[in-house]
Protein backbone atom coordinates (compact mmCIF):
# COMPACT_ATOMS: atom_id res chain seq x y z
CA UNK A 1 0.00 0.00 0.00
CA UNK A 2 2.93 2.26 1.04
CA UNK A 3 4.29 2.05 -2.89
CA UNK A 4 0.99 2.31 -4.31
CA UNK A 5 0.71 5.84 -2.47
CA UNK A 6 4.22 6.94 -3.50
CA UNK A 7 4.31 6.12 -6.88
CA UNK A 8 1.91 8.56 -8.25
CA UNK A 9 3.62 10.97 -6.21
CA UNK A 10 7.03 10.30 -7.48
CA UNK A 11 5.74 10.37 -11.09
CA UNK A 12 4.09 13.98 -10.71
CA UNK A 13 7.58 14.74 -9.61
CA UNK A 14 9.20 13.23 -12.38
CA UNK A 15 7.20 14.70 -14.62
CA UNK A 16 7.12 18.08 -12.71
CA UNK A 17 11.33 17.98 -13.30
CA UNK A 18 11.17 16.93 -16.78
CA UNK A 19 8.50 20.09 -17.31
CA UNK A 20 10.95 22.36 -15.58
CA UNK A 21 13.86 21.08 -17.75
CA UNK A 22 11.89 22.14 -20.97
CA UNK A 23 10.88 24.83 -19.94
CA UNK A 24 14.65 26.19 -19.04
CA UNK A 25 15.55 24.73 -22.48
CA UNK A 26 17.72 27.87 -23.97
CA UNK A 27 16.11 28.35 -27.77
CA UNK A 28 18.51 29.12 -30.86
CA UNK A 29 17.24 29.37 -34.22
CA UNK A 30 19.42 28.59 -37.17
CA UNK A 31 19.19 29.79 -40.74
CA UNK A 32 20.28 26.79 -43.08
CA UNK A 33 20.36 26.23 -47.05
CA UNK A 34 18.70 22.74 -47.25
CA UNK A 35 21.79 20.53 -48.38
CA UNK A 36 23.66 19.74 -46.38
CA UNK A 37 22.95 22.00 -43.71
CA UNK A 38 20.20 21.81 -42.98
CA UNK A 39 20.40 17.86 -42.72
CA UNK A 40 23.65 18.28 -40.62
CA UNK A 41 21.72 20.07 -37.94
CA UNK A 42 19.06 17.90 -37.70
CA UNK A 43 21.63 15.37 -37.19
CA UNK A 44 22.96 17.16 -34.10
CA UNK A 45 19.65 18.44 -32.85
CA UNK A 46 18.82 15.70 -30.39
CA UNK A 47 22.46 15.73 -29.02
CA UNK A 48 21.99 19.52 -27.93
CA UNK A 49 18.34 18.43 -26.30
CA UNK A 50 20.35 16.50 -23.77
CA UNK A 51 22.79 19.91 -23.45
CA UNK A 52 19.86 22.51 -22.61
CA UNK A 53 19.61 23.78 -26.52
CA UNK A 54 16.39 23.69 -28.47
CA UNK A 55 17.48 24.20 -32.17
CA UNK A 56 14.83 25.52 -34.24
CA UNK A 57 16.35 25.02 -37.84
CA UNK A 58 15.04 27.59 -40.83
CA UNK A 59 15.66 26.49 -43.66
CA UNK A 60 16.61 28.67 -46.88
CA UNK A 61 16.89 28.57 -50.61
CA UNK A 62 19.04 31.78 -51.23
CA UNK A 63 22.43 33.30 -49.94
CA UNK A 64 21.00 36.69 -48.36
CA UNK A 65 17.98 36.38 -46.20
CA UNK A 66 20.11 34.02 -43.92
CA UNK A 67 22.75 36.90 -43.34
CA UNK A 68 19.95 39.63 -43.24
CA UNK A 69 17.64 37.84 -40.30
CA UNK A 70 20.60 37.14 -38.04
CA UNK A 71 21.85 40.58 -38.62
CA UNK A 72 18.77 41.93 -37.73
CA UNK A 73 18.22 39.89 -34.89
CA UNK A 74 15.13 37.76 -36.09
CA UNK A 75 17.26 34.60 -36.14
CA UNK A 76 20.24 34.00 -33.56
CA UNK A 77 23.14 32.55 -36.21
CA UNK A 78 23.14 31.00 -39.48
CA UNK A 79 25.16 27.91 -41.21
CA UNK A 80 25.07 28.25 -45.14
CA UNK A 81 28.62 29.81 -45.87
CA UNK A 82 31.65 30.04 -46.47
CA UNK A 83 34.47 33.12 -45.33
CA UNK A 84 35.01 34.68 -48.42
CA UNK A 85 30.92 35.30 -49.15
CA UNK A 86 30.99 36.45 -45.23
CA UNK A 87 33.79 38.89 -45.88
CA UNK A 88 31.69 40.19 -49.36
CA UNK A 89 28.65 40.14 -47.49
CA UNK A 90 29.32 42.17 -44.75
CA UNK A 91 31.73 44.99 -46.75
CA UNK A 92 28.61 45.10 -49.23
CA UNK A 93 25.72 45.52 -46.18
CA UNK A 94 28.16 47.38 -43.16
CA UNK A 95 27.11 44.17 -40.87
CA UNK A 96 28.88 42.30 -38.43
CA UNK A 97 28.64 39.11 -38.72
CA UNK A 98 31.38 36.85 -37.48
CA UNK A 99 32.69 32.83 -37.92
CA UNK A 100 32.43 30.92 -34.67
CA UNK A 101 33.42 27.47 -36.15
CA UNK A 102 34.08 25.35 -39.30
CA UNK A 103 32.03 22.36 -40.07
CA UNK A 104 32.98 21.35 -44.08
CA UNK A 105 33.86 21.95 -47.05
CA UNK A 106 31.79 21.68 -50.15
CA UNK A 107 33.98 20.95 -53.22
CA UNK A 108 32.87 23.47 -55.99
CA UNK A 109 32.36 21.75 -58.97
CA UNK A 110 31.92 22.33 -63.08
CA UNK A 111 28.65 20.54 -64.60
CA UNK A 112 27.32 19.96 -67.72
CA UNK A 113 24.16 17.98 -69.58
CA UNK A 114 25.90 18.60 -73.05
CA UNK A 115 29.72 17.33 -72.50
CA UNK A 116 31.05 14.54 -70.49
CA UNK A 117 34.88 15.91 -70.08
CA UNK A 118 36.46 19.08 -70.45
CA UNK A 119 38.79 18.20 -73.04
CA UNK A 120 35.55 18.44 -75.30
CA UNK A 121 34.45 22.21 -74.76
CA UNK A 122 34.67 23.98 -77.52
CA UNK A 123 35.78 27.79 -78.62
CA UNK A 124 33.03 29.87 -77.68
CA UNK A 125 31.53 27.61 -75.24
CA UNK A 126 28.76 29.44 -72.64
CA UNK A 127 29.90 29.40 -69.04
CA UNK A 128 27.52 30.07 -66.53
CA UNK A 129 28.54 31.42 -63.18
CA UNK A 130 27.18 32.33 -59.79
CA UNK A 131 26.57 35.96 -59.64
CA UNK A 132 27.60 36.75 -55.98
CA UNK A 133 31.40 37.98 -56.14
CA UNK A 134 32.69 35.44 -53.64
CA UNK A 135 31.18 32.26 -55.48
CA UNK A 136 31.64 33.99 -58.64
CA UNK A 137 35.70 34.59 -57.86
CA UNK A 138 35.52 31.32 -56.90
CA UNK A 139 34.35 29.72 -60.03
CA UNK A 140 37.15 31.91 -61.80
CA UNK A 141 39.37 30.54 -59.55
CA UNK A 142 38.74 27.19 -60.68
CA UNK A 143 38.34 27.90 -64.44
CA UNK A 144 41.64 29.03 -64.18
CA UNK A 145 43.26 25.92 -62.29
CA UNK A 146 41.69 23.96 -65.04
CA UNK A 147 43.95 25.81 -67.84
CA UNK A 148 40.87 27.77 -69.41
CA UNK A 149 41.44 31.50 -68.42
CA UNK A 150 44.33 33.26 -66.61
CA UNK A 151 43.32 35.90 -64.59
CA UNK A 152 45.65 39.45 -63.73
CA UNK A 153 45.69 38.26 -60.49
CA UNK A 154 45.84 34.84 -60.44
CA UNK A 155 44.76 34.73 -56.41
CA UNK A 156 42.16 36.82 -56.33
CA UNK A 157 39.40 35.94 -54.45
CA UNK A 158 36.97 38.62 -55.41
CA UNK A 159 38.26 38.22 -59.26
CA UNK A 160 34.96 39.13 -62.16
CA UNK A 161 35.21 38.35 -65.91
CA UNK A 162 36.70 41.95 -66.18
CA UNK A 163 39.93 40.30 -64.17
CA UNK A 164 40.58 37.66 -67.27
CA UNK A 165 43.63 38.34 -68.73
CA UNK A 166 43.60 35.50 -71.52
CA UNK A 167 40.77 33.17 -72.71
CA UNK A 168 42.63 31.46 -75.36
CA UNK A 169 38.88 29.33 -76.00
CA UNK A 170 37.04 33.14 -76.12
CA UNK A 171 34.48 31.66 -73.46
CA UNK A 172 31.15 33.48 -73.14
CA UNK A 173 30.22 34.21 -69.34
CA UNK A 174 26.78 34.44 -68.03
CA UNK A 175 26.64 35.63 -63.87
CA UNK A 176 23.16 34.22 -62.64
CA UNK A 177 21.59 33.45 -58.91
CA UNK A 178 23.52 30.24 -58.06
CA UNK A 179 20.50 28.49 -56.96
CA UNK A 180 19.57 28.67 -60.48
CA UNK A 181 22.29 27.57 -61.82
CA UNK A 182 21.29 23.72 -62.20
CA UNK A 183 18.14 24.57 -63.72
CA UNK A 184 20.03 26.14 -66.70
CA UNK A 185 22.45 23.27 -67.52
CA UNK A 186 20.68 22.53 -70.82
CA UNK A 187 20.32 25.68 -71.46
CA UNK A 188 24.81 26.29 -71.41
CA UNK A 189 27.87 24.44 -71.68
CA UNK A 190 28.80 24.29 -68.50
CA UNK A 191 28.05 25.24 -65.19
CA UNK A 192 29.78 25.88 -62.12
CA UNK A 193 27.60 25.33 -59.23
CA UNK A 194 27.78 24.99 -55.38
CA UNK A 195 27.72 21.75 -54.15
CA UNK A 196 24.58 22.54 -51.80
CA UNK A 197 22.82 23.24 -54.92
CA UNK A 198 24.21 20.39 -57.22
CA UNK A 199 23.24 17.80 -54.09
CA UNK A 200 19.51 19.37 -53.86
CA UNK A 201 19.65 19.24 -57.78
CA UNK A 202 20.15 15.15 -57.61
CA UNK A 203 23.44 15.30 -59.17
CA UNK A 204 26.78 13.69 -57.51
CA UNK A 205 29.66 15.82 -57.76
CA UNK A 206 31.46 12.94 -56.97
CA UNK A 207 30.38 11.05 -59.88
CA UNK A 208 28.66 13.76 -62.57
CA UNK A 209 31.87 16.96 -62.30
CA UNK A 210 33.77 17.68 -65.07
CA UNK A 211 36.11 18.84 -62.28
CA UNK A 212 36.03 19.57 -58.54
CA UNK A 213 38.37 21.89 -56.33
CA UNK A 214 40.64 19.70 -54.15
CA UNK A 215 39.91 19.01 -50.41
CA UNK A 216 42.18 21.84 -49.55
CA UNK A 217 39.99 24.41 -50.56
CA UNK A 218 39.91 27.20 -48.29
CA UNK A 219 36.41 27.41 -48.81
CA UNK A 220 35.11 25.85 -45.67
CA UNK A 221 31.34 26.35 -44.70
CA UNK A 222 31.19 27.64 -41.29
CA UNK A 223 28.26 28.43 -38.81
CA UNK A 224 28.34 32.97 -38.52
CA UNK A 225 26.39 35.04 -35.85
CA UNK A 226 26.99 38.34 -34.69
CA UNK A 227 29.71 39.86 -32.73
CA UNK A 228 27.71 39.70 -29.85
CA UNK A 229 25.94 36.68 -29.81
CA UNK A 230 29.32 34.95 -30.66
CA UNK A 231 30.15 33.52 -27.51
CA UNK A 232 26.87 32.79 -26.25
CA UNK A 233 26.73 29.31 -24.47
CA UNK A 234 24.06 28.02 -26.91
CA UNK A 235 26.23 29.10 -29.88
CA UNK A 236 29.24 27.01 -28.38
CA UNK A 237 27.16 24.56 -27.79
CA UNK A 238 26.02 24.04 -31.51
CA UNK A 239 29.87 24.59 -32.53
CA UNK A 240 30.65 21.94 -30.05
CA UNK A 241 28.15 19.55 -31.32
CA UNK A 242 28.65 19.49 -34.90
CA UNK A 243 32.66 19.27 -34.68
CA UNK A 244 31.64 15.48 -33.38
CA UNK A 245 33.69 12.45 -34.03
CA UNK A 246 29.84 11.32 -35.32
CA UNK A 247 29.43 13.99 -37.11
CA UNK A 248 32.58 13.44 -38.77
CA UNK A 249 30.94 9.64 -39.51
CA UNK A 250 28.19 10.91 -40.36
CA UNK A 251 29.71 12.95 -43.20
CA UNK A 252 31.86 10.71 -44.55
CA UNK A 253 28.87 7.93 -44.95
CA UNK A 254 26.14 10.30 -45.99
CA UNK A 255 27.73 12.25 -48.09
CA UNK A 256 30.64 9.61 -49.60
CA UNK A 257 32.89 12.45 -50.66
CA UNK A 258 30.75 14.78 -52.06
CA UNK A 259 31.73 16.88 -48.73
CA UNK A 260 34.42 16.89 -46.72
CA UNK A 261 34.88 17.43 -42.98
CA UNK A 262 36.74 20.96 -42.12
CA UNK A 263 37.31 19.97 -38.28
Amino acid sequence: MLFRTFAPAATLALAALFATSAAHAEKLSVAATPVPHAELLEFVKSALAKEGVELDIKVFTDYVQPNAQVADGQLDANFFQHKPYLDSYNSERKTDLVSVGLVHVEPFGAYSSKIKSVDELKDGAQVALPNDPSNGARALLLLQAQGLITLKDPSNILATARDIAENPKKLRFRELEAATLPRVLPDVDIALINTNYALEAGLNPVEDALFLEGQDSPYANLVATTAAKKDDAAVQKLIKALQTDEVREFIQTQYKGAIVPAF
